[in-house]
């Protein structure tokens, strides 16, 4: 009767179940979002849906239309009128961070092999946004939702679908094999699809290039050590390393066996898998492994492992690289970085605790955090969030335009602020140097103070935010001075030998590493770089609290401002562009770098570097007054004409024309046109293309 009652709350359509959005809810607290679905009436009476969760699921929200603006600051005001509509009992926002295709299956295939029930609400969203999101032309999936179809995204997301129960038979699977055949099979997938279907058992462990934890255990003054690592990258390794040296395989089921026999173009037991190691289709390698790695790997494999590679060094590994694991979970109360370490960090704890340990239930916990509701289905975002940098520019776009001290919009601020304070990180992390982990006390983090994690551009905003808010009349001083010195003296830590700022620590190692990165699917991804983005957000945020606060540290700031205008200088290209790193990508560099040059005083009127930017940002611009620049850009490095103007690069484009003092309105007029133009009538922009980026290929 249970399951009669459950599937009375379910729609089916023409192919699909799928779950009736008028029961999901999107929980807050103190940040941490997750979202559930209400089986019974009397929870759905208990807990009305509120207009944050309609929107985020694409349910009519009923509003009525606004009128039409006539001025920019009218816009705005209908702006905030939407948005402040969608802010959540803490006093922050949130969206959709998704993109990536191949965040989702780290998780699900642990949710498998750790034995954890997926909620059935869960599995027929996760099934209905994969579907989807395959791509219509040939039935595959790609790293990301716009890129072409992979081995990895294929084989990976393929996988997700048979487990939550997808049939072989279903057209669309059957569309899904014929382009993974076509590409080899999932033999010729990259070094992440490999380790996560050896784990299943679907590969041997063979193929599966080592991944040994003793390199943990080198000096710290190697100049290979993974401390020395980007933090992505070591605190994906950290666990995998564990895992790979642990072999373990999830006893065979009946699933496993059919995969066997669906994800490769020959039969299973004929697959020579050590023969694959290096196999890998040309779409998916974006960063061809080195001869360099190629070499170590054969060391490793026909040297280390079999003759010098002793049981007591593999215990001694082991139990550091678990130590370690324990540290990340201990100092972000097991939400961990991002969701693919997190499902790692979970399973090297189901093996080393037991899958009834306390640190099992936890990773059971707080893994759902990366899960998403769209009109689509059910995704993984590329973190717990964006919590802290989505509230940060809201306070201060409505201090730009001049509205923070309108009455209207005091509550809504208030509570952001509020939020803010309470998402301070207020100290370090438990044995930090220990853990090689950066100092944090007084940042914020780009999702939650839980997460912990600092980013030298987050703490920046978060920063700013809060001195211009405290400092507007009829605002509370939430954050004291010493908390906001705090802030300034984590910021300080975090600037390189060039000048520039990375994002989450200093740059630790050569860019030599780069020839040791097996990745294969994403470049420069072994050490931190300077970014003009976060550069930008810590010269602004140092100017800002030096106006607040002349006194303090004033020579250092001084010093760390003047040395990383330098490097925003020296990062300019020939053509007048900045290469971006975490947006699409001279669009969202040029702006920053123009805000960090105008801070100081360089502008177009007396700066031929500014000019030479402004004339490249016109040289982009299209006919219709806006700019749109495609996710190609980060992968060539060099400008890809998105096939339509995007509003969000429009906007961006503008605000740097605006920060350079570009003297001739009429450009920039009409690419407000344009923004004003697609606004909607209760005051909201629709999502248009991919904004973001990361590791330059997605």
């Amino acid at each position: 009767m249970k399951n009669a009652k459950r599937q009375s709350k379910l729609t089916v359509t023409e192919v699909d179940p799928s779950t009736d959005y008028d029961r999901w809810r999107l929980r807050n607290d103190r940040g941490r979002q997750t979202w559930h679905y209400l089986w019974s009436d009397g929870e759905v009476k208990d807990w009305p849906q509120s207009l944050a969760d309609r929107y985020h699921l694409g349910l009519s929200l009923d509003l009525p239309s606004l009128p039409k603006p006539s001025t920019p600051l009218a816009c705005v005001r209908n702006a905030l009128s939407f948005f402040s509509k969608l802010q959540l009992p803490p006093g922050n926002w949130a969206c959709e961070y998704g993109g990536p295709m191949f965040l989702l299956p780290g998780i699900f295939i642990t949710w498998y092999v750790t034995e954890t029930p997926i909620p059935e609400a869960v599995s027929i969203e996760t099934k209905r946004y994969l579907f989807a999101r395959q791509n219509p032309e040939d039935g595959g999936w790609g790293l990301h939702i716009e890129g072409e179809s992979t081995v990895f995204g294929t084989a990976m997301n393929y996988t997700v679908l048979r487990i939550l129960g997808a049939v072989a038979e279903d057209p669309r699977m059957i569309k899904a094999r014929g382009i993974l055949h076509k590409l080899g099979g999932a033999v010729n997938g990259p070094h992440w699809a490999k380790f996560w279907l050896s784990v299943l058992g679907v590969t041997d462990w063979s193929i599966v290039n080592p991944v040994p934890p003793e390199l943990w255990l080198l000096p710290d003054w190697v100049p290979i050590a993974p401390w020395r690592w980007w933090i992505h990258m070591r605190q994906v390794f950290l666990p995998m390393s564990y895992i790979w040296s642990r072999r373990f395989v999830f006893p065979e089921t009946p699933l496993i066996r059919e995969l066997r026999e669906e994800l490769f173009v020959q039969n299973h037991a004929s697959i020579d898998f050590a023969s694959h190691r290096d196999s890998i289709s040309s779409r998916d390698n974006y960063h061809p492994k080195t001869l360099i790695l190629c070499f170590i790997n054969w060391i490793l494999v026909y040297v280390w492992i079999p003759f010098l590679r002793t049981n007591s060094i593999v215990k001694r590994a082991e139990n550091w690289v678990f130590r370690l694991i324990q540290y990340e979970d201990e100092n972000s109360d097991f939400a961990d970085l991002a969701p693919v370490n997190a499902p790692m960090n979970f399973l090297a704890c189901h093996i080393h605790d037991g899958p009834d340990s306390y640190s099992v239930k936890r990773h059971r916990e707080r893994l759902p955090e990366f899960l998403w509701m769209k009109d689509e289905g059910l995704l993984v975002n590329g973190t717990n969030g964006v919590q802290t940098w989505d509230t940060a520019f809201l306070i201060q776009a409505v201090i730009e335009a001049g509205l923070a001290e309108d009455p209207e919009w005091k509550p809504t601020l208030t509570k952001a602020l509020e939020f803010l304070e309470d998402q301070q990180i207020r100290e370090n992390c438990k044995e930090q140097d220990i853990c090689y982990r950066q100092q944090r006390k007084g940042a914020w983090a780009f999702s939650t103070r839980e997460q912990g994690y600092t980013v030298s551009d987050c703490t920046s905003e978060g920063l700013k935010s809060v001195i211009l808010l405290q400092r507007t009349p009829g605002y509370p001083k939430l954050v004291s001075d010493q908390r906001i010195r705090d802030a300034i003296d984590t910021l300080l830590t975090m600037q390189n030998s060039s000048g520039g700022f990375a994002s989450y620590e200093p740059t630790r190692g050569s860019e030599y590493l780069e020839y040791l990165n097996a990745a294969e699917v994403f470049g420069r991804i072994m050490i931190e770089y300077d970014y003009p983005e976060c550069t930008t957000a810590v010269v602004t945020a140092l100017s800002l609290f030096s106006s607040h606060d002349s006194t303090y540290r004033a020579s250092d700031i001084a010093k760390a401002k003047s040395d990383a205008l330098k490097y925003i200088r020296a990062a300019q290209r020939p053509d007048g562009s900045w290469y971006g790193s975490w947006g699409i990508c001279f669009t969202y560099a040029g702006m920053f770098a123009l805000e960090s040059l105008a801070s100081v005083g360089e502008t177009y009127e007396n700066s031929a570097r500014v000019r030479k930017a402004c004339e490249f940002f016109l040289s982009k611009q299209k006919p219709d007054g806006g700019w749109g620049e495609s996710y190609r850009s980060c992968e060539t490095g060099q400008y890809v004409q998105h096939a339509e103007s995007q509003v969000v690069q429009t906007c961006w484009a503008i605000l740097g024309l605006m920060e350079a003092g570009f003297p001739d309105r009429e450009p920039i007029e009409k690419a407000v046109r344009l923004v004003m133009g697609r606004q909607k009538e209760d005051g909201r922009w629709e999502q248009e293309g991919i904004e973001g980026v990361f590791n330059k290929s997605w």
